[in-house]
């Protein structure tokens, strides 16, 4: 007998349609899949066959054929363990066939029958959606996550329930579309003593999603400041919320008790990452941490210390917000609109800045750490700030103001954004000419310092970037410090 179940294999963030034929029949006893099958699929023999036993059910004595259509399309992971138990016990006669194929199926088996919970289910739920079915079979930790994409979970803590909700024997429980605990509260800017130059970075970054650059000798407090950076972004909108959840979700990382991404992310890889860990890849390929970023903050800190070809790899996405992966099976496309933040020391030893010691590189060492970063990148970054060495009465001193009101004035200027970009005066205009000549700025750089100068005067509340707004704005350029 032949029968069938739908699930599907992810290709970057979609999800192909793909149908698991289960046959049974002849004398001979064997068990083969086949249909451009990886090791982890292949593998689901020994885990579907003990599987299958542990929840009571018969194991078929014939031949048993399965084939994963369309058979073009590469089938990677255990993510279809659930769906070719379910195929062979439907062809086997144990459970209708008719009712297997109005399902989507998605889950691994563990060698005792439980159902484990794999990444992409909300994108398989998407997919599952598109194909018009009502309902989706999958482990039960990842109910919540299914319900996100708008079609109905059947959550099963191990095969033997799914084989009795298919037989009619049990009812699933109702699964809401809602999260649990909410995410811890992000570090906050009242911890931060002086550093209103920093402070003021930070706020106008937030504001208007701009790259930022903070440099200076080690201990004046950079990395205390970047992380502080997601407690003024608002929450994500629902739309930004279910892109994010999307790409979490296809990575592994989606927390069960949390499957909607409601605040911006925030990442900081280590300086040993690799290009390929930064920007995607992988045989898979899988998002890489400025994916992971999305509508959020990717921090590096010791920017010098990455691997070159890492950095460079992220001057696209700074540009397009996307980074395109090319593979020889595929091509995807994964989102990266994300807001970078560097920190970094002015030399290799780190006492340049500091006025309490004695910077002890030579010509050439500041020259060769100062190549680390190309021009291109740096024109990239729309806020440049040193953080001096905090001074005495500061560290002190009471608290600075907190991250809530800040995120207020934040938000509220973001609205502002939003419904009208604030209009550079003559004299905004001319001041800005007279800097692509003085400094230099590129075509780039101009228009960046343009739209520092427009997020200024919207937190200003006004509705003309003056000519102290575009002043204000190319202080933030790049100092030579970081250039020579």
């Amino acid at each position: 007998m032949l029968a069938r179940a739908v699930t599907h294999a992810l290709v970057g963030l979609d999800a192909r349609r793909v149908e698991v034929e289960a046959h049974v029949g002849g004398q001979i006893p064997g068990f083969t899949i086949v249909g451009l099958a990886d090791r982890a699929v292949t593998e689901a023999k020994e885990r579907v066959r003990s599987g299958v036993r542990c929840a009571e059910c018969d194991w078929p004595r014939g031949r048993i054929t399965v084939n994963l259509a369309p058979a073009a399309l590469r089938k990677e992971g255990s993510a279809f363990d659930l769906a070719i138990a379910l195929a062979i016990l439907a062809a086997s006669g144990q459970v209708p066939r008719d009712k297997l194929d109005r399902h989507a199926v998605h889950g691994e088996l563990a060698l005792d029958g439980r159902v484990r919970p794999v990444s992409g289910v909300f994108a398989v739920a998407e997919g599952a959606k598109r194909a018009k079915m009502p309902r989706i079979i999958c482990a039960a930790r990842s109910a919540h996550e299914a319900a996100l994409a708008g079609v109905e979970p059947v959550p099963v803590w191990h095969l033997a329930e799914a084989v009795a909700y298919l037989r009619g024997e049990l009812e699933p429980e109702a699964v809401p579309a809602r999260n649990g605990r909410p995410p811890p509260a992000a570090p906050d800017l009242q911890d931060v003593r002086g550093q209103e130059r920093a402070r003021r970075a930070l706020e106008l970054a937030a504001t208007g999603g701009h790259n930022l650059l903070l440099a200076g000798p080690p201990g004046t407090g950079k990395t205390m400041l970047a992380r502080r950076l997601p407690g003024l972004l608002p929450a994500l909108r629902d739309g930004a919320a279910l892109e994010v959840t999307r790409i979490h979700s296809v990575a592994g990382i989606l927390r069960p008790e949390q499957p909607l991404v409601t605040t911006p992310p925030f990442r900081a890889p280590h300086h040993s990452a690799s290009a390929a860990a930064i920007v995607g890849g992988g045989r898979g390929p899988r998002p890489g941490e400025a994916s992971l970023a999305h509508r959020g903050v990717l921090l590096l800190d010791e920017l010098p210390e990455f691997v070159r070809p890492a950095l460079e790899a992220l001057r696209q996405p700074l540009e397009d917000g996307v980074i395109s992966v090319a593979r020889a099976e595929a091509t995807v496309l994964y989102p990266a609109r994300f807001q970078l933040v560097g920190t970094m020391n002015l030399c290799p030893c780190g006492a340049r800045g500091d006025p309490l010691l004695a910077c002890s590189c030579t010509p050439q060492r500041l020259t060769a750490y100062a190549n680390k970063l190309s021009r291109a990148l740096l024109d990239r970054f729309d806020l440049v700030v040193l953080v001096p060495r905090p001074r005495a009465h500061d560290l002190a001193g009471p608290a600075g103001e907190a991250s809530k009101p800040v995120r207020e004035r934040v938000a509220a200027a973001r609205e502002r954004l939003e419904q009208s970009v604030p209009t550079r005066d003559e004299e905004a205009d001319a001041l800005l000419t007279r800097a692509v000549e003085s400094l230099p700025l590129s075509g780039r750089g101009r228009a960046r310092v343009a739209r520092v100068a427009a997020t200024i005067a919207a937190l200003a509340d006004s509705g003309v970037a003056r000519s102290e707004h575009v002043a204000e704005a190319l202080s933030y350029r790049a100092p030579r410090e970081l250039t020579a």
